[in-house]
């Protein structure tokens, strides 16, 4: 799968007859495809993270699980769901775009990595608990005197942030 600015280039890319793919296969066969009316309904999904104009959609995908998997991953928070309306020649006649918010129940905790660097010489390190920064800021300024340690809270989202007075 391939990250794509636009969602729109997914259309007909297999170039088979899709309305000849789903009578043979009763329709049902597949979960992206439909008949609405006398149009022929495909539906695919994307992973997005927001709702504006400019946004990163990553897809497309057959089924809305595949989608919220990977955009929990990428730490994306909304779904698009394109629904495409053909004719009897396959050709496009109406795009609907849905998008649906993940509830915070279905995301994953983001994981959350600890920094740590000195403000005197740059030297740095990431740590994977809190203790270990707590530790690793300890040695360094009693190796090295008046040497001022600072800790970094990194998460997907939301980058880096300083976490001030955290020496008390």
């Amino acid at each position: 799968m391939a990250f794509l600015g636009v969602g729109l280039k997914i259309a007909l890319a297999n170039g088979g007859s899709r309305i000849a793919d789903a009578e043979r296969l009763g329709g049902s066969a597949l979960q992206s495809v439909g008949w609405v009316g006398m149009a022929y309904k495909e539906t695919f999904w994307m992973a997005c993270d927001s709702t504006e104009q400019l946004r990163a959609e990553y897809g497309p995908f057959h089924t809305r699980a595949e989608a919220e998997a990977e955009a929990r991953k990428l730490g994306f928070t909304y779904l698009l769901r394109y629904e495409h309306l053909l004719d009897e020649r396959e050709e496009i006649q109406e795009v609907r775009c849905i998008f649906i918010e993940l509830s915070s129940a279905t995301q994953e905790v983001q994981a959350i990595s600890l920094h740590t660097r000195c403000a005197s010489c740059g030297e740095s390190a990431t740590h994977g608990q809190a203790w270990q920064a707590e530790v690793w800021a300890d040695i360094h300024e009693f190796e090295h005197s008046r040497h001022r340690v600072r800790l970094f809270e990194h998460s997907r989202g939301r980058g880096l942030k300083e976490i001030n007075g955290w020496r008390g």
